[in-house]
């Protein structure tokens, strides 16, 4: 990719650390910072803008004063929404992020119709079923940011367990990013090592829940969602894009037959590169995972269909 632009949608705790990342990494030429309050956006790009001066390579981080900002942009992250609040209904809550989806993934096809779409928008594997039936483009380019996330929680609490190999640790979830989430420590590793040659089945267990718990845990404390993890896991995508690395990263992508699923968005190990999805990885699941797997896909299933119900897709 020639450009090297990525677009930020939402510039909240989420999508400005995701760009503070990249640019303190030198990830990309130049990044976008769109938001509905656009003195917002106007702030965090300057103070991003400022700190550049100390990264290993100059990176522009522009401010959008409106939607034509993202013209021309490799890849889009779609970080707007608003969380649940008080007496709000899951329906409630499902419409009025849809319809902010909506008018982003209009303004991307309208401005960035190349663009590789990167949703990190709750509910997620939801909001990314949206963006495929609005844009009709190849499943290859809209991709969920979800597992780099839970996986990192995952791996940091392995790290906990075990007391060493941080940095070594390849930890594998599969299914929504909510409470039906599949951790699968099974399958992790330790510099290679399986995790089960280090940990008890009990400690394994223990990891599987506070995976699972991970972001509640969080918002306990600080009284909001967490932003550190979600944008260095962001970045991490953007540059597997950019770079063409071909990493193999748990993502939620469009199911077309894989797993037994068709039509459905749910979390999955995929390989990543310079055209969004390359492959999904189809892991053999034991009975049971299946079936843990298929409450999860329906999880996400019963959201679409309030949507439907709604006559969202009609309009």
């Amino acid at each position: 990719m020639t450009n090297r632009k990525v677009g930020i949608v939402g510039a909240g705790f989420v999508g400005a650390t995701a760009a503070y990342s990249m640019a303190m990494l030198g990830t990309c030429k130049e990044i976008v910072l769109y938001d509905i309050d656009t003195d917002l956006a106007i702030g965090k790009a300057i103070d991003i803008g400022q700190s550049t001066a100390y990264s290993p390579q100059g990176t522009i981080v522009t401010p959008a004063k409106d939607a034509s900002y993202l013209q021309g942009c490799d890849i889009v992250v779609i970080t707007a929404g608003v969380p649940r609040k008080g007496d709000m209904t899951r329906a409630d809550l499902l419409n009025i992020n849809a319809k902010i989806m909506k008018d982003v993934v209009n303004n991307i096809m309208k401005y960035s119709p190349d663009a590789i779409i990167v949703c990190v928008s709750n509910p997620l594997d939801i909001m990314t079923y949206v963006i495929h039936k609005m844009t009709n483009w190849k499943r290859e380019r809209i991709i969920g940011m979800a597992g780099a996330l839970d996986g990192a929680r995952m791996s940091y609490e392995i790290s906990q367990k075990v007391g060493y190999g941080a940095g070594q640790i390849n930890a594998m979830l599969i299914g929504d990013h909510g409470q039906h989430m599949i951790p699968l420590p099974e399958i992790s590793t330790v510099g290679g090592i399986p995790l089960g040659n280090l940990i008890s089945k009990n400690d394994m267990a223990d990891i599987i829940e506070k995976t699972k718990s991970g972001g509640a845990s969080i918002v306990k404390r600080l009284g909001t969602s967490a932003y550190y993890a979600p944008g260095r896991a962001i970045s991490v995508m953007v540059k597997a894009i950019l770079d063409d690395t071909h990493i193999v990263v748990p993502s939620c992508v469009m199911l077309d037959g894989e797993y037994g699923y068709k039509d459905i968005t749910v979390g999955v190990p995929i390989v990543l590169g310079k055209n969004g999805l390359h492959k999904i990885v189809e892991l053999q699941l034991d009975k049971e995972t299946k079936q843990k797997f298929k409450i999860s896909v329906d999880s996400i299933q019963e959201g679409i269909d309030i949507l439907k119900k709604e006559g969202f897709f009609e309009i």
